[in-house]
């Protein structure tokens, strides 16, 4: 990778696999505002090389083996990196789309997106400007309409906010932990998140709890 132009968008490549690295890479090549200044495997590997190349964009698989991108993307907001994250996957489910966007990333992509519209998107996402797929949209606006905890998970999750445990939260409620953890589980399905801590701050964020 040769030194990059001071004025063109420093980018990292994310993916597990090294055929896709290769053609991201070629096709970026071809952009004179564009320079690769970086390329990691799996997650893991993507927060040092993120941390010793400090792109501006990061393109960011989200299912590799060695590290999720959800996790790389929460790990980069809790260290407060500045780069935006522009999520290039095959999967547009909605638990995956929503993951993402609550972790923090800053578009959302699919590889079967004209090369014309990837490169764009990386140009809007190191402006600031938000990039979402038509059913990257639908899904944040239908969760957005249609999430209702039920009282109990409200009730589970409150005692959570409150630094309780599953076990604090069980005493609370006069319930097994087994139920407990059950509420949890669904609430974390219907707020598209993965832990508790994450299911707290969408449900405070929406005005859930």
């Amino acid at each position: 990778m040769s030194t990059p132009e001071a004025s063109a968008i420093r980018v990292v490549v994310v993916d597990d696999h090294p055929i896709v690295r290769d053609g991201l890479i070629g096709i970026f090549a071809r952009e004179q505002d564009l320079a690769v200044v970086g390329e990691a495997s799996d997650g893991r590997e993507a927060l040092v090389v993120i941390e010793q190349t400090a792109p501006d964009v990061v393109i960011m698989d989200l299912r590799m083996p060695g590290g999720d991108g959800v996790t790389a993307i929460r790990a980069l907001q809790k260290r407060g990196n500045p780069a935006r994250i522009l999520v290039l996957t095959t999967y547009d489910t909605d638990r995956d789309i929503l993951a993402a966007v609550q972790a923090g990333a800053d578009g959302y992509l699919l590889k079967d997106a004209p090369r014309a519209e990837l490169v764009r998107a990386i140009r809007d996402v190191a402006a600031g400007r938000p990039v979402l797929t038509p059913r990257a949209l639908e899904a944040l606006t239908a969760r957005r309409r249609d999430v209702a905890l039920t009282p109990r998970e409200v009730e589970v999750l409150k005692v959570i906010a409150g630094g309780g445990t599953n076990r604090t939260a069980a005493e609370t409620l006069m319930v097994s932990e087994a139920t407990v953890k059950t509420h949890l589980v669904r609430a974390y399905e219907k707020l598209g998140v993965n832990d508790r801590a994450a299911a707290v701050r969408v449900a405070f964020e929406r005005g859930l709890i």
